[in-house]
This record gives structure tokens, C-alpha cells and sequence, in this order.
């Protein structure tokens, strides 16, 4: 039976893993492939690394890691950053990844997302589409490449669309307004892509609570429910501490029962 997905999201800059808020100021909270050994004895569901760096300095995906974390990795594992061709996307299934994420190179060559679909298959091709609020658009929000810093005059919705067509297996929602921020997932923009498109979803960006992923869960049912923030800090103060939740409460999370 198909269930929700709940998804720690770690951000990996020059090696070391990182978090930002809102795109800017990444914290480094640790190594990566210690997150890794502390989330297989949570029995996570699944698991995204981005590498933040990799697109925006025109650097090749960092292979060596990839093959680290996957041989570590007791869950799915999806990994995003610096892909640009088919014949990456092949070398990182290849290394024992199960999903690719693509970014901006799903955005600025169209017919990458198709191809890579046509070689290692659908359920393995994630679209990232980095959204933020819009005064001026059409639909209220911008697609964004480059890590949030360049807009694409693109309308999400509509993009989410074309990458369902062109191959990709699931689309990732990350919200750029509401990243570190722990207030909550941007459910209007969640509600839209949802609507436009008949793959899965996982939607990133906000969540600062078990509430937080339970009210999306409640809402969509079938979803991935990914957060960064929430799996890496403790309390007010933010202490980095590697944490998911238990059985029970993701059971209570799952039926979305959690106030």
C-alpha cells in the first residue's frame, strides 16, 4: 500500500553538510556520511542530498561522495547538484543511487529530463523546481535556478507540467521563502503543482514541526513530506542535533492526526 513519505533533505557544500534560510547563509551542521549512519538507525524512509555548490560553479557531480553515501545509505537515496548529461545521470544510478534530482539543467535544456528518463527510467528522474513569491507573475510565483538567485520567467505550475510530459518520475517543490524558516509549508503552492500533475510529489521548505509535515500529509495523503531544518536542529536555539521521528509518531504523522 502506498503511504506518505517523510524525508530528511541534506544540503552538501564543498563536502561538509550545511544548512541555509532562504537560500543564504548555510550553517555547517556536520558530515554528511555521519547524517547518513545516524538516519539508518532511525529507519528513515528515504533520503535527498543536493549539493548546493555543484551547479552554480560548473563543477562535475563530486562521484566519490556519491559512491560513499550510497554504500552507506540503507534507504533510498536520491542525489542532486552539477548534472548536466545523460551519461552523469547513468554514472550516479550506476554507483547504487536510486533517484537523480535535476534543477536548473531540467530547466535550461529541455530535452535532458527525457533522455535520462529514457535511460535509466522514469522513477528515477526527480525534477527540482526552487520557487519563490511573485508580485509580478501570472500565478504568483517564479521559477528560480542558480540556487534562488536567478529567476527564469517560467510559471511553476506550467513547468511541472512539461516535466511530467517530457519523462520526469516525480517533481520536488522546494519553497526558497520558506527554507530554514520552520513556519510551515507554502500549502497554496503545494495545492497548485498538485493539481497539475499526476506524478508524486515531495514538497520542501518550511516544515518546523511534526504538525507541520502531519497537515501536509492530511491534505495530500500520498506525498513525500521532506524537511531539512526540522531533521538537523533542537529546540529554539537551534542545536545540531540528527533526529526522525519515532514509530508512533510517524504513524500519527502518516494518518495525519498530529495537532
Amino acid at each position: 500500500m502506498l503511504r506518505p513519505r517523510i524525508i530528511p533533505c541534506l544540503l552538501v557544500q564543498e563536502g561538509a553538510l550545511v544548512k541555509t534560510t532562504r537560500f543564504a547563509e548555510p550553517r555547517y551542521v556536520g558530515d554528511p556520511l555521519n547524517a547518513v549512519r545516524i538516519f539508518n538507525e532511525k529507519q528513515v524512509d528515504e533520503l535527498i542530498v543536493l549539493d548546493i555548490d555543484a551547479g552554480t560553479m560548473g563543477r562535475e557531480p563530486d562521484y566519490a561522495l556519491i559512491e560513499n553515501l550510497s554504500r552507506e545509505c540503507r534507504m533510498p537515496l536520491c542525489y542532486g547538484g552539477g548534472i548536466r548529461t545523460p551519461e552523469q545521470v547513468e554514472r550516479i544510478i550506476s554507483l547504487g543511487v536510486e533517484k537523480v534530482a535535476l534543477g536548473r539543467s531540467a530547466v535550461t535544456d529541455s530535452g535532458l529530463v527525457r533522455e535520462a528518463s529514457r535511460r535509466v527510467g522514469s522513477q528515477s528522474i526527480v525534477v527540482v523546481m526552487d520557487v519563490r513569491k511573485s508580485t509580478t507573475s501570472q500565478d504568483g510565483y517564479d521559477l528560480y535556478i542558480r540556487n534562488g538567485k536567478k529567476p527564469t520567467s517560467r510559471h511553476p505550475v506550467e513547468f511541472a507540467r512539461e516535466a511530467q510530459v517530457q519523462g520526469a518520475g516525480e517533481i520536488l517543490v522546494n519553497s526558497i521563502d520558506r527554507d530554514g524558516t520552520s513556519q510551515g509549508y507554502d500549502l497554496e503552492l503545494i495545492d497548485r503543482v498538485r493539481e497539475a500533475v499526476s506524478i508524486p510529489i515531495t514538497a520542501l521548505g518550511g516544515a518546523g514541526s511534526h504538525a507541520d509535515l502531519s497537515q501536509l500529509v492530511k491534505r495530500h495523503r500520498i506525498i513525500g513530506a521532506a524537511a531539512g531544518s526540522l531533521f538537523v536542529f533542537k529546540g529554539k536555539f537551534r542545536a545540531v542535533l540528527i533526529q526522525y521521528p519515532g514509530l508512533q509518531d510517524k504513524e500519527a504523522i502518516a494518518s495525519g492526526v498530529v495537532n
